[in-house]
């Protein structure tokens, strides 16, 4: 089983030179780290592939699309800026050597219009479907993020994702479940893993506070069983946010110290997936 953590438990701002933190991972003992796309492009890509390799750390990729890149809208030239703005995405995450590319990409982030759902989720599956050129080309998967109810309203749960990624009809494209989200919206996490089967191609996990995994009550020894059930083989990623006043910390509500010191709850995170995950897969 492979470990990884996402860069934004040390960033300040989304844009902060993920570089130094390679190395950061490295020391904790984490086979990769997970960053954001936002403020890296195709120019970038090579030196942080390059800076990756030499700290020994492979790189999975996360991103999210802006109410102008809308996959779900009804006007056709907002849609064409979204697939435009995915097929740059898997081109960086090709180019930094990643074969992961998964985040909020079916529906923009804090986007709600629930009384058009299905009609919005068709949309989405169409555009995804256009990605299967590009993904198939570059040897990329694309993971759909199943996140809450107070970030969207299109794919909540495991069940909403894994239907857009199969009316997507393309075979590059899967789900990301995270056990943050999960604690929120399903009534019964490993049954949703279970039911995800083969479309799950991502996996996060932090506690039901954002912190630590193992540290709080979410069940991380049923998530694994559910894993080991359907021979998931991907990334185990510590996505955890925990300081209060960065910009990120803002964009996803984090007002206290959810963890005072994140290269100890970096170490506390990787040694509890190891006793819990190791033998997954």
């Amino acid at each position: 089983m492979k470990f990884g953590i996402h860069a934004g438990i040390w960033m300040k701002e989304w844009t902060d030179d993920p570089v130094p933190l390679f190395e950061r991972a490295a020391t904790v003992g984490f086979e990769g780290v997970e960053v954001s796309l936002l403020g890296i492009g195709l120019n970038e890509a090579p030196a942080l592939r390059g800076a990756a390799e030499r700290a020994g750390i492979s790189l999975t990729c996360s991103t999210g699309l802006g109410a102008s890149e809308d996959p779900t809208s009804g006007d056709p030239d907002v849609r064409a800026a979204a697939c435009a703005a995915l097929r740059r995405a898997i081109q960086v995450t090709a180019e930094l050597g990643s074969p992961s590319l998964a985040g909020v990409v079916a529906a923009p982030w804090g986007v709600f219009d629930p009384l058009r759902k299905p009609e919005r989720a068709r949309r989405a599956a169409e555009t995804l479907g256009r990605m299967q050129p590009v993904l198939e080309e570059t040897g990329v998967v694309l993971g759909i993020e199943a996140i809450n109810r107070f970030e969207t309203d299109l794919t909540c749960t495991a069940e909403e994702a894994v239907a857009i990624a199969e009316a997507s009809g393309a075979d590059n494209v899967g789900v990301l479940l995270d056990t943050f989200h999960m604690n929120i919206e399903e009534k019964d996490p490993p049954a949703a893993i279970r039911a995800s089967g083969h479309k799950l191609v991502h996996f996060h996990v932090s506690d039901c506070d954002r912190g630590v995994p193992g540290s709080a009550r979410y069940d991380f020894k049923a998530d694994a069983e559910a894993l080991r059930d359907i021979g998931y083989r991907g990334w185990i990623v510590a996505e955890m946010f925990v300081r209060p006043g960065y910009p990120s910390s803002r964009d996803l509500n984090i007002w206290r110290d959810v963890e005072p010191d994140a290269d100890r709850a970096a170490a506390e995170a990787l040694k509890h997936m190891k006793r819990v995950f190791a033998d997954v897969g």
